[in-house]
C-alpha cells in the first residue's frame, strides 16, 4: 500500500505552535506593523520547528508572491548566464526568489512566456533582449513591474539596462586598426524590424562597426555578413567572408558564440587565428576567457547588467508609479590571443 503524502504545515499549525493567533502569524509573514519582536520571535521559531512553507499562491492572493521571472533568449549563450549571476547576487539576501524561461527567440515564443509568468503572478520580470514589439513591452510593463535587458531607447513604463553597443563596437575596429588591418568584416545578426533596428543590441554593434570603420578612413573595407547570433550562424558568415574575392585579414563577431562559429570555419578552411585571420567577439563570456580559446572579446560586464536589473527591479516593485530609469553601461576591450598584427597575418 502506498503511504499517503505528509500533510502540507498550515498558518494554522503555525499559530498552534506559537500559541497565538493566525492575525499575528500573517504580520510576521508580511513583515506588517504590529508585531513585537518577542511574537516575531515566538513565529519564527515555530515556523523554523514545523518546516512551514508558505504557499505562493496564497502569498499571490495577499498582493506578494515574491517570485521574480527571468526571460532568456535562449540558453546556450553563456552571457547571458553571466547576467543572470547579477541578478541572483543582488537578490540573494532578498526574500525574492528567481524562476527562469526561454523565450526562444521568437515573437510568439516569447508571448507565451511572458504570458505564463504574468499568469503565475510573480512580482516583476526582467526580460534580456527581448523581440516583441516595444507596444506590448508597455503593455506587460503596466500589468506587472518590468526591467528590460538589451533594449536601447526609453519607455514611460518599464526600466532598461544596456551597454553602449556602438563604443562596443568602436573599440573592437580601433584595436584591429592598430594592429594594421584595413580588411575588417563584420558578421551581424540579420534584422529587419524598424524599431528593433534602432534598439536591438546587433543593430547597434553593426550601426558602431560601420561607423568606426568610416571614422578609420576604411569605409570602402566595409564588409557584412548578415546571419544570426549563434555558433551556426557565426560558421555560416565566415564562410561567406572566406568566399569573397579578397578575404577580410580580420573580422570582428557581434557574439561569442558567433566568434565561436567563425573560429570553426576559418579552421576548415585550412587557416589559422590569429596567423591568417584575426578574430574579436562580444561579450567577454566565459567561452572568451577559456584558455584553448583565448578570445578577445569586448567585455559589457554581465553580472553588472544584471545587478542593476535586479536593482531597479525592486525598487519599481516598492514604487510603481516612479520615473523609469535607463542605465547604461561603458564597455572595455579585453584582448587575448586571436588578434594579432597584420604582419603576422596572410
Amino acid at each position: 500500500m502506498h503511504k499517503p503524502a505528509p500533510r502540507r504545515v498550515t498558518i494554522v499549525d503555525v499559530a498552534r505552535h506559537a500559541q497565538v493567533s493566525t492575525t499575528a502569524v500573517s504580520k510576521v509573514l508580511r513583515n506588517a506593523y504590529g508585531a513585537s519582536p518577542a511574537m516575531r520571535a515566538k513565529v519564527q521559531q515555530a515556523i523554523a520547528e514545523l518546516g512551514y512553507r508558505p504557499s505562493a499562491a496564497a502569498r499571490g492572493l495577499r498582493g506578494q508572491t515574491y517570485t521574480i521571472g527571468v526571460m532568456l533568449p535562449e540558453l546556450r549563450n553563456l552571457f547571458f548566464a553571466d547576467i543572470l549571476d547579477g541578478i541572483t547576487a543582488q537578490l540573494g539576501d532578498s526574500d525574492y526568489q528567481v524562476l527562469l524561461a526561454p523565450g526562444c527567440n521568437g515573437e510568439k515564443a516569447e508571448a507565451r512566456v511572458i504570458e505564463a509568468m504574468i499568469d503565475r503572478s510573480m512580482d516583476g520580470l526582467v526580460l534580456i533582449a527581448p523581440v516583441s514589439a516595444k507596444s506590448r513591452l508597455n503593455e506587460i510593463a503596466r500589468a506587472v513591474p518590468t526591467v528590460v535587458v538589451g533594449r536601447h531607447g526609453s519607455s514611460p513604463a518599464y526600466d532598461s539596462v544596456t551597454d553602449d553597443d556602438i563604443l562596443g563596437a568602436a573599440l573592437v575596429v580601433e584595436h584591429l586598426a592598430e594592429l594594421g588591418h584595413r580588411r575588417i568584416a563584420h558578421i551581424e545578426h540579420h534584422e529587419t524590424d524598424r524599431v528593433r533596428l534602432a534598439e536591438m543590441p546587433n543593430a547597434q554593434r553593426a550601426y558602431g562597426y560601420r561607423e568606426a570603420m568610416i571614422a578609420h578612413g576604411l569605409e570602402s573595407e566595409i564588409d557584412i555578413a548578415s546571419t544570426t547570433y549563434t555558433q551556426a550562424g557565426g560558421y555560416l558568415g565566415a564562410k561567406q567572408l572566406l568566399e569573397r574575392p579578397v578575404r577580410p585579414t580580420a573580422i570582428f563577431a557581434g557574439a561569442d558564440v558567433v566568434a565561436l562559429g567563425a573560429m570553426e570555419a576559418i579552421a576548415e578552411a585550412g587557416l589559422s587565428v590569429p596567423g591568417d585571420i584575426s578574430v574579436a567577439g562580444y561579450d567577454n563570456s566565459a567561452l572568451a576567457a577559456f584558455g584553448p580559446i583565448s578570445l578577445t572579446s569586448v567585455d559589457q560586464d554581465g553580472r553588472q547588467m544584471g545587478a542593476n536589473a535586479a536593482r531597479l527591479l525592486v525598487e519599481r516593485i516598492g514604487q510603481r508609479d516612479r520615473r523609469t530609469a535607463q542605465v547604461k553601461l561603458s564597455p572595455t576591450l579585453v584582448v587575448r590571443r586571436t588578434t594579432a598584427a597584420i604582419e603576422t597575418a596572410g
